[in-house]
C-alpha cells in the first residue's frame, strides 16, 4: 500500500520543516513548496491526496491557490487544509468559500492539526473510487450534482429516469444511489422499492432528492429502504456531507445489520408460514383461506388507493390474522358442528393469541393490530374487545370484509356454501352495522373486476 501524498506550501521553512517532521513519523510522504506558485505548478504536474497552505506567501495567496486547485479538473478533489495566522472569522469564511476542507489557526495546529490531516486522509481513501448514480430528469440538476461530487472526489455516472437507472444500477453497482422521485418512466419510489427488492442491489445506501416536504412520502421511502431524504433546494457541502455519512465504516456496518435483519425476517416468515400451513393441516376446511384472505385484503387496500408499502403489510397481516389458532384446542377447532357458548368464547381468544405470538417480534409490530382486531364490529358487538367505528383500526377492517367472504363461500360440514351472490348481499346487508362501508364499497368494485380470477 503506497504512503498518503502530501503538499505542504509555506514561505517559512520553520513551518514547513516542523509539519514535514510530524507526517513523516505516521508514514506519510511530504513535498515542501515554498510559494504559491511553485505549489501550484507541483498540483500540476503530480498526483498529491492533500495539500495543506499557508495563506499570505508571495505570488499568490492560499486563497487563489485553493481556488486554482478546485477550478482544474484534474485537482479538483484534491482536498486543501488552510493554515493561517488570521482567526478573523471572514478569513475563515473565506477559505471555505474558496472550497478549502478545513481551516486551521496557527496557534492551534500543534494540537488540531494532525487529527484534521487524518480525517481528511480517510475521508479521501473513503472517496476514492467511489461511484455515485446520480437520477434525475433534469439536466441542470443532474449537471449540478455531478459536478459537486466529482469536485469532493466521486466518480458519477447518471440517469433521466428510474427505468434506466435500475438497468444502470445492475451492470454497475453503484456504491450510492441519489435519486429524484417525480421522473418518467418509472419513478424514484418505485426505483427505490426495485433497489431494495434485488439482493444484489438492496445494500446501495440510496439517497432521495425531491422539492416537496411530504411527510407521508418520506417515510414510505424510508421504510422501503431509503437511507436519507434531501429536500431540493439543498446546498452541494450538504450533499458531500451526506454521501460521506452513507459510505462511512460505521454506516457500512448499519448496513450489513440491515441486511441480516432482513434475512432474519424472511426466515420468521417461513417459520411463520409453517405455522399456517400446520393450522391449515389440522383443520382442512381452513386450508388456503389466508392466500384467499391475503389476496382479497390486497385487492381491497389497492382499490382504497393506500400506499404500496401498507398494502404489503396488510398482505403479511391477512397471511397471519388466524396464526392464534394454532393454540385453539382440537375438540373446539375441528368440531363438526356448531359451537357452544362455551367453545365460541375459546374460539373469540385466537386473535388475542395471534398478537401474543407476534408480540416479541419487532419486525410485526405494526400488523399486531390488525390481527388483534379483524372480529371487531361497527357497533361494537365483535371481539376480542368490543370496539366501534374509528376505533377499530382501517388494516383490520380490510381483512374483516376479506375473511367474511370466504368464510360464507367455504363448505363446511354443519352449514353449505353460500353462492357468490348471496355473500355479496351478506355482506352489503352488514355494512356499516359490522362492516366497513368504505371496505364493502372497495370490496364490491374488486368483485365486480376480479371476481372471476380471484374466484378460479
Amino acid at each position: 500500500m503506497h504512503n498518503p501524498q502530501v503538499l505542504i506550501v509555506d514561505d517559512s521553512k520553520t513551518i514547513r520543516s516542523v509539519i514535514c517532521s510530524q507526517l513523516r513519523k505516521h508514514s506519510i510522504d511530504v513535498t515542501e513548496a515554498m510559494d504559491g506558485i511553485q505549489g501550484l505548478n507541483f498540483t500540476r504536474k503530480n498526483h498529491y491526496d492533500l495539500v495543506i497552505t499557508d495563506v499570505t506567501m508571495p505570488g499568490i495567496d492560499g486563497y487563489q491557490l485553493c481556488t486554482e486547485i478546485k477550478n482544474n479538473p484534474q485537482t479538483q478533489s484534491t482536498p486543501v487544509i488552510i493554515l493561517s495566522s488570521n482567526e478573523k472569522h471572514e478569513h475563515i469564511e473565506r477559505g471555505f468559500e474558496v472550497g478549502a476542507a478545513a481551516y486551521i489557526t496557527k496557534n492551534k495546529a500543534y494540537k488540531d492539526l494532525f487529527p484534521y490531516i487524518k480525517e481528511v486522509l480517510d475521508r479521501s481513501k473513503l472517496l476514492r473510487d467511489r461511484l455515485v448514480l446520480v437520477v434525475d430528469d433534469s439536466k441542470y440538476i443532474v449537471k449540478v450534482v455531478a459536478s459537486g461530487l466529482i469536485a469532493a472526489g466521486f466518480k458519477v455516472i447518471t440517469a433521466s429516469d428510474g427505468e434506466t437507472a435500475y438497468g444502470i444500477a445492475k451492470e454497475t453497482t453503484p456504491d450510492l444511489i441519489l435519486s429524484d422521485i417525480n421522473m418518467p418512466k418509472m419513478d424514484g419510489i418505485k426505483f427505490c422499492e426495485k433497489v431494495q427488492n434485488n439482493p444484489q442491489l438492496s445494500h446501495i445506501p440510496f439517497v432521495i432528492m425531491s422539492s416537496g416536504g411530504d411527510r407521508r412520502t418520506m417515510r414510505e421511502l424510508l421504510h422501503k429502504g431509503a437511507s436519507a431524504f434531501l429536500v431540493k433546494p439543498f446546498n452541494i457541502d450538504q450533499l458531500v456531507i451526506t454521501a460521506e455519512k452513507l459510505l462511512s465504516d460505521h454506516f457500512q456496518i448499519i448496513l450489513q445489520q440491515r441486511e441480516i435483519f432482513k434475512k432474519e425476517r424472511t426466515l420468521l416468515m417461513g417459520s411463520i408460514t409453517s405455522l399456517i400451513q400446520a393450522l391449515e393441516a389440522r383443520d382442512s376446511y381452513t386450508k388456503g383461506h389466508s392466500d384467499t384472505v391475503a389476496k382479497l385484503s390486497v385487492k381491497i387496500a389497492e382499490k382504497l388507493t393506500m400506499p404500496s408499502n401498507d398494502v404489503e403489510r396488510i398482505e403479511f397481516a391477512a397471511r397471519l390474522h388466524d396464526l392464534g389458532k394454532i393454540g385453539i384446542r382440537d375438540d373446539v377447532l375441528l368440531k363438526n358442528g356448531p359451537l357452544t357458548d362455551e367453545e365460541f368464547s375459546v374460539i373469540k381468544q385466537h386473535p388475542v393469541h395471534g398478537a401474543e405470538i407476534l408480540g416479541p417480534i419487532p419486525s410485526m409490530e405494526d400488523i399486531i393490530p390488525a390481527v388483534l382486531h379483524h372480529h371487531e364490529k361497527m357497533n361494537g358487538r365483535g371481539y376480542p374487545h368490543g370496539l366501534t367505528g374509528y376505533e377499530i383500526p382501517l388494516w383490520a377492517k380490510i381483512i374483516s370484509v376479506a375473511d367474511v367472504y370466504d368464510a360464507l363461500t367455504a363448505n363446511r360440514p354443519y352449514k353449505k356454501a353460500f353462492t357468490h351472490q348471496t355473500a355479496m348481499e351478506f355482506i352489503d346487508d352488514k355494512k356499516t352495522e359490522e362492516l366497513c362501508p368504505d371496505c364493502v364499497k372497495a370490496f364490491q368494485e374488486v368483485m365486480k373486476e376480479y371476481q372471476p380470477k380471484l374466484l378460479n
